[in-house]
């Protein structure tokens, strides 16, 4: 018994005035991966019965589609290339093996096929489009040492991988459950599954043996799969007819995991630049100023706070700069105004940053009010031949450098270079100008 490839003309119109059974599969859907034939009745033909196929009926194969012909429970002849075949019971198997060469006749020989006396008589197909959208995801989270964090990490991962019949027969022989009239991977997929993430957590450990960092794994879906193809291919290639064709996936960490790595990128981010250190520092401490006004025991109770948060500050910078060899000021010194790095500030002197003044409580100060106890700076004493606007400022112009009205007249005292102090626009002592 076996198939014989009908001539186009053979079939036409002509077909449906013949009282032929033609068989063709049933609807197959993505993850289809095995369905019987489904017989049409021409005309009013009725001879055909459940279990047979008749001599002389036709068998339309599809693209992508694998047609077997069975016989007893034993595959008498196969084809995978399209077209319409003929069953003849007098003809020996023809084995038209399309795309897989000579394979398939290599494995219709191992397995040993072959005809015996009618008993039943199937056609089946299997679907050798790829299987996609097969959803995966880990039960447990995968541990991960990463050499850059020096710790041992944990990810999950879920997605989505799909497969290629690769040999129909064997995969027919060793996957298929008999008896079955139709079958979806995802039905027979719970072995498959666990070794499939038995081969993902295998390709996540060779990329940590590697060194890889944890987060370059979302990049790596194809080296994963080319390895997890590798992993499965004795199992799933040569013993089941079937291999993985692609994996795409997504990582998530564990909250431990996530810490670990926020805290590391923190760190990082910080002892790279020095200036952000200061940076987040002086933030917080300007966020402690704004917040002084609301304490509820009074404003200058939260000044006293910040005050001594910023003494401790200080005292923790120096420290630190002593440590980093005066990594943390670019010129040098120590933020906390103490001196060189790694010096001690000498007894007795108070400390000085540039630009700064020191309050009646002794406390020195970048800002215009004091941040141990919120006097506010002093003004500072008019200089030479100065004048003081009534903003404040203090010039030696014609007109103030912080508001730009012009230096008054008349009344307005000013100092001459000779130390007298005058109203007039001319020094009543040396006879100068007033500049």
């Amino acid at each position: 018994m076996g198939i014989i490839k009908a001539a186009g003309q053979a079939i036409g119109g002509a077909l449906s005035d013949q009282y032929l059974e033609v068989i063709q599969a049933h609807d197959m859907g993505d993850q289809t991966v095995f369905t019987t034939g489904e017989l049409i009745r021409r005309g009013q033909n009725v001879k055909g019965t459940v279990d047979t196929v008749s001599n002389g009926s036709y068998i339309y194969v599809n693209h992508n589609q694998f047609m077997m012909l069975v016989d007893g429970g034993k595959v008498v002849d196969y084809t995978s290339e399209p077209g319409y075949y003929k069953v003849d019971n007098s003809s020996l198997p023809s084995l038209f093996n399309g795309q897989f060469g000579d394979t398939l006749k290599e494995t219709f020989d191992r397995i040993r096929f072959g005809g015996e006396t009618p008993r039943m008589q199937k056609v089946y197909f299997i679907n050798l489009q790829e299987i996609k959208g097969l959803k995966f995801g880990t039960h447990n989270p995968i541990n991960y040492f990463d050499n850059f964090y020096n710790a041992e990490l944990s990810l999950r991962a879920h997605g989505a991988y799909s497969i290629k019949i690769v040999n129909p027969l064997q995969f027919y022989e060793e996957v298929i459950p008999k008896n079955k009239d139709k079958v979806e991977f995802p039905s027979i997929a719970e072995q498959y599954m666990e070794e499939f993430l038995q081969a993902l957590e295998s390709a996540i450990n060779q990329m940590s043996q590697e060194g890889e960092r944890i987060s370059y794994i979302r990049g790596k879906e194809r080296e994963i799969a080319k390895f997890m193809s590798e992993t499965l291919d004795e199992e799933w290639n040569q013993m089941r007819g079937m291999e993985i064709q692609a994996v795409g996936f997504t990582t998530s960490y564990d909250p431990e995991s996530q810490k670990i790595i926020n805290m590391r990128n923190q760190a990082a981010m910080m002892g790279s630049d020095p200036n952000v250190l200061r940076g987040m520092a002086v933030q917080n401490i300007t966020e402690g100023i704004k917040n002084a006004g609301s304490n509820s025991a009074g404003a200058m109770t939260g000044f006293m706070g910040v005050g001594m948060g910023m003494n401790a500050f200080n005292s923790s910078m120096d420290s630190l700069n002593q440590m980093t060899g005066g990594m943390m000021s670019p010129n040098g010194t120590n933020p906390g105004g103490g001196g060189p790095a790694g010096g001690a500030t000498p007894q007795g002197a108070a400390p000085q940053q540039a630009g700064g003044w020191t309050c009646e409580c002794g406390t020195v100060n970048q800002g215009k009010f004091c941040i141990n106890c919120g006097k506010s700076q002093p003004a500072p004493a008019p200089a030479a031949g100065g004048w003081t606007c009534a903003c404040g400022a203090v010039n030696t112009g014609k007109f103030c450098s912080e508001c730009g009205k012009p230096m008054p007249t008349g009344s307005q005292e000013w100092t001459c270079e000779c130390g007298t102090v005058n109203k007039g626009k001319f020094c009543s002592n040396c006879g100068k100008p007033q500049a």
